[in-house]
């Protein structure tokens, strides 16, 4: 993961953000999300005028660097072996501009498909795969400070592993 971020932060240009990039690696994707400086010109304005600005200012961002952003993700895809998915933070809000849907199998008792049918019969979700994905985007949500320290311990056992003895 550490090379993979390095890599990310030496091959991206200078400029395209505040700071080193956001890198998530996942089983089928690696996400990079920089943060993008507000505008000035989002200064001093109401809010809806201010997320205009800043919705603005992303798409450019989007606009102005693609085809560079997809090179660098055929570059990685290469090297790293997963898919890249873009996206940026700017002014508190996260824009992803590609994503990765992937198909995960699951087993699920009467008792948790009848949550996942009560959310699709009260329209929160058009079906069970929307149902299960809302449940897991809500727990999410509700533990972020929970799962982020899990995955630091996670990150840990990686690295005490990658520093043992080879077998």
């Amino acid at each position: 993961m550490e090379q993979l971020r390095g890599w990310f932060s030496g091959r991206l240009p200078d400029d395209w953000f505040d700071g080193p990039p956001e890198v998530v690696l996942d089983r089928e994707e690696v996400s990079v999300v920089g943060r993008l400086p507000v505008p000035d010109a989002a200064a001093e304005l109401s809010e809806a005028e201010r997320a205009g600005v800043i919705a603005g200012h992303v798409q450019r961002f989007r606009e102005d660097t693609r085809e560079l952003r997809i090179g660098i993700a055929r570059e990685a895809e290469r090297r790293f072996g997963h898919k890249v998915s873009w996206g940026v933070e700017c002014g508190g809000e996260r824009e992803m501009f590609t994503t990765l849907s992937v198909p995960v199998m699951t087993r699920l008792r009467q008792p948790e498909r009848r949550v996942l049918d009560t959310l699709v019969e009260a329209g929160v979700a058009r079906s069970r795969s929307d149902a299960l994905a809302w449940c897991v985007r809500l727990v999410g949500k509700n533990t972020d400070e929970w799962l982020a320290e899990l995955r630091s311990a996670l990150e840990h056992v990686e690295r005490a592993r990658a520093a043992g003895p080879r077998a």
